[in-house]
């Protein structure tokens, strides 16, 4: 079926019985799959009777589900069937042909999808990346540069649209072949954070935005927590780059191992707060990357032949290894004073500071709090 052609009355009536289901008061996750596995479907759901309803769920929420759907569900239909006339959105119900089976087959899946952009993606190879919204130039240049390559050997990155390495990684991926999906916690039809919307619209249409929120949901706090499994359910593994030791990408970790999902994560210096959780996920079993190619063996994708730093750096117009050899080689793994880089090299702070400053608007290199700075390194 093409984007424009009206949707036939066999699948508004089936849509219609699933938001009848998910709009219904009272009916949460939860009980919307209890009733499933009792009775198999929404229009069995409804046609089921008080009786036996009663005995799934108690006399009240039996007599809800009688009774025709009230004005908010009525509504919530009428949006999401006028929402699906527009180019490349889309709604999948559970069971539906093109619901992603590895989401299909996690403990609690979202009833319904809603889509806006490339189905197709959905059935590609994935693997998520996300990490903190806080992060340091160096993990969101990892972010990036990892989530191209994967793009280029034709996986799909998925992630949730947030600020830092979340957004980085869907960055890096709309550059190569294998785009990216980004999980929301508001209904598909909002953009939030508002700083990320040009990256949203990009991604809805080069790639696929994701949300089992139905329209017009608004971003409240316990909505990303929730959208966390899906971000991993979607994916055959979850690759965290910096997070604090209280990160919620701890969640997505914790909740992509309890999938059966592999879990990687990238190390960083001891000193550094946003390595921390990573540290931690190591520590608890976590497979420890430090190339693209460790991720791609892993999920059995064949690697491809990366272009050298030095030479990516020369296409875009940024100063390389050669181009700042003395200063470049003082700028190693872990952050350095200012003050003892002067000591180091044989310059004066004017010609120090205007050398840090090039780099800096380069990209090659990040200060940090304290007078430090950091080799970016891509």
């Amino acid at each position: 079926m093409q984007d424009t052609d009206p949707i036939p009355a066999s699948r508004i009536s089936l849509l219609t019985d699933w938001l009848r289901l998910e709009g219904a008061r009272g009916v949460g996750l939860r009980t919307a799959h209890q009733l499933l596995d009792a009775f198999g479907s929404p229009r069995a759901i409804f046609d089921a009777g008080h009786a036996a309803l009663a005995a799934q769920v108690g006399p009240a929420l039996a007599r809800t589900l009688c009774a025709p759907p009230d004005r908010a569900t009525r509504e919530l239909i009428d949006t999401t069937l006028a929402w699906l006339h527009a180019p490349s959105h889309h709604v999948l119900a559970l069971g539906d042909a093109s619901y992603p089976q590895a989401l299909a087959n996690i403990p609690d899946p979202p009833l319904l999808l809603y889509i806006k952009g490339r189905i197709d993606l959905l059935a590609r190879p994935t693997l998520a990346i996300v990490g903190s919204r806080n992060a340091t130039v160096q993990g969101k240049a990892n972010a990036a540069a990892f989530a191209t390559a994967l793009s280029d050997a034709g996986v799909c990155v998925v992630s949730g649209l947030a600020l830092g390495i979340d957004a980085a990684a869907h960055e890096g991926a709309l550059r190569g072949a294998g785009s990216t999906i980004a999980v929301v916690g508001t209904g598909a039809d909002l953009f939030y954070p508002v700083r990320n919307r040009a990256l949203a619209e990009r991604i809805a249409n080069a790639g696929c935005i994701v949300s089992e929120y139905a329209l017009g949901t608004p971003p409240t706090s316990g909505n990303f927590p929730r959208r966390n499994r899906i971000i991993s359910g979607l994916s055959s593994g979850v690759l965290v780059i910096e997070a604090a030791a209280q990160s919620g990408s701890l969640i997505t970790a914790r909740v992509a191992a309890e999938q059966g999902r592999e879990v990687f994560a990238l190390p960083g210096s001891i000193h550094a707060p946003l390595a921390k959780g990573c540290h931690r996920l190591i520590r608890d079993g976590a497979r420890l990357v430090e190339t693209v190619n460790e991720v791609l063996e892993a999920m059995q994708v064949s690697p491809l032949a990366m272009p050298a730093a030095s030479n990516k750096a020369a296409a875009n117009g940024l100063p390389t290894e050669t181009d700042c050899t003395d200063l470049l080689a003082q700028l190693g793994h872990a952050p350095l004073d200012v003050d003892e880089l002067l000591e180091r090299l044989d310059t004066d702070i004017g010609q120090l500071s205007m050398g840090l400053l090039a780099l800096e608007m380069a990209g090659m290199i990040e200060r940090l709090p304290g007078g430090k700075v950091q080799r970016v390194h891509v």
